[in-house]
Formats: structure tokens, sequence, C-alpha cells
């Protein structure tokens, strides 16, 4: 009677809980990619500069002519993809995580603000909310790289602009629906500063909702990174990321398609796995979303 109670319970946890078989492949891949980033330095067989031009536009191991010493082949420098891919997985994940936490705070500090202080800063924080969702990110990033050049501190700082409104509407959003709440009032009755109630009582109660927003935005902001790169404007040579990788190789579509169509494939995968866990996510932490249905 107890096992069959048992069951019923873990049935019950996973059913509010548990993720479909997509959603674990999205946890598993997810996570494989960060372990690649992390130990790339193991993982890679060669390193990503190393050149033979004698092995120039090798196929990969599974196909015909391929060899063992390059499983996904080389590129038109005689240059391993497998690593170049292990490597640049890490830089575009780095680079993608910065930004992503670089615009989620700047954007709920300025909604935190516009929230509390209301008025002008209200006023100015949601014109610049406007300006940012008029813009593109792409089109800003540009334009900043043309004029004062690349380098990577600007590069991160340009891919961080990807969204960051959107954490700004939603932190002034939740702070004012949370702000009247009675124990909020109860506290600055007690003589609580604006600072001790923003970042002690009304930043932990919207942390869950401004965490799903970051998991939403994240596929964005990689997508930025790698188009930047695509078009020569990113992360430049030696360096390499999955966006310069599927730009050098674009070139070679016809005669050697794996160079830039196996970096399409992470990044693909990889955003489409960001997206499905981050809708996922929304709908756990979400309480105005019924969990049963």
């Amino acid at each position: 009677m107890s096992s069959a109670s048992e069951q019923v319970d873990v049935r019950s946890t996973l059913r509010l809980w548990g993720a479909s078989p997509v959603i674990v492949l999205c946890i598993g891949w997810l996570l494989a990619m960060i372990l690649i980033a992390i130990f790339a330095d193991l993982l890679a067989p060669i390193h990503y500069t190393t050149q033979d031009l004698t092995a120039r536009f090798r196929p990969p191991a599974f196909m015909t002519g391929g060899s063992a010493d390059h499983l996904l082949g080389t590129d038109h420098l005689g240059r391993d993809v497998l690593s170049r891919m292990i490597y640049a997985l890490r830089t575009s994940i780095l680079i993608a995580t910065l930004g992503t936490l670089i615009g989620a705070v700047m954007g709920t500090l300025m909604g935190l603000a516009a929230a509390r202080f209301r008025g002008i800063v209200d006023m100015v924080a949601m014109m610049l909310c406007d300006v940012q969702t008029a813009l593109p990110s792409l089109f800003i990033a540009i334009a900043f790289l043309a004029f004062f050049g690349n380098n990577i501190v600007l590069f991160i700082i340009l891919v961080s602009f990807e969204g960051w409104e959107r954490y700004a509407r939603l932190a002034r959003g939740l702070v004012l629906s949370e702000q009247t709440a009675d124990y909020i009032r109860a506290v600055e009755a007690f003589g609580a500063g604006t600072g001790r109630v923003v970042f002690q009582h009304l930043l932990p109660n919207i942390a869950a909702s401004l965490v799903v927003q970051a998991t939403l935005n994240f596929p964005g902001t990689i997508l930025l990174e790698t188009s930047l790169s695509f078009l020569g404007l990113g992360v430049q040579p030696p360096d390499t990321s999955l966006g310069l990788m599927l730009g050098e190789g674009r070139r070679y579509l016809l005669n050697a398609w794996w160079i830039a169509v196996l970096p399409g494939i992470i990044i693909f995968l990889t955003t489409l796995a960001m997206s499905l866990f981050g809708d996922w996510l929304r709908d756990r932490l979400d309480p105005t979303i019924d969990k049963e249905g």
C-alpha cells in the first residue's frame, strides 16, 4: 500500500515539476555544451590555430576520404574543425553569458529605479526602453563598431544591449504591483530605507521572474553575437567563435559544407534548447499559469 502511495507521489511530483522527454533532452544538451566549453582545453584533440596545408578540406571521418585524425574534417587552412568548434563554443557561450548578465543587471536596476522613484526617472527609463525597442540591437552594435572599432570589451557591452529593456519593463511592473503589498508597507513603517526595501525585500521576490526572462533572452544574445561575428564585426582571428566559423565557411559550402554547416547546427540546437528550456521554466515558476494543464 505504501509502495502504491509512493508511486502516486512520484507521479504527482513529475507532473508538477517534471520535464517532458524533449525538455530532458534540452537540459542534457545545454549541460553538455557548458561542460564542453569549460573543458575545451582537455577535449580539443588539436589546438584550434594549428594549420596543416597538406590536409586542407579533408572531409569528416564518416565521409569517403575522411580520417580518424580529423573526426569532423578540416577547413581551408587545414585546421581541425572539431577543435575549432570546441573552442568556438566556449567563446560564444562566454560572450553570450556575460552579455546576458550585464543586460539583466542594467535593465533590472533601471526598472527598479523607475518603479521606486517614478516621476522624471520613470519617464526617462521608459523613453530609453522605447528607443531600444525601436532600434534593433544588431543595428546599434554595427553602428558602434563602425565608429569606435572592435575590441572584446566593447563587443560584450554591445551584445548586452540585446533585450535589456525587457528586464526593465518586467522589473518595473513587478515592483509596482509588489510594493503595495502589506509586508512592504510594514518594513517601510519600521523605517527601512529605499535600498533595504528594494534589495532585501522586493528584489528577492521578483528574482524568479527575472531568471526566467534571462533564459528566454539568452538565445537572442547568442544569435546577436554569432550574427556580428558572421559579418566580421565580432570575434576576430586568430580567436574563433561559432559565428566566425559560419562566416568563414560560407565561401566553401559547395565543396566543403562541413566548415559552415556543423557550427550552424550547434548554434541552432543550442538556441532551440535554451528557448524550450526557458518556456518550460516560465511555466514552472509563473504562479499565474495553471501547471496542471
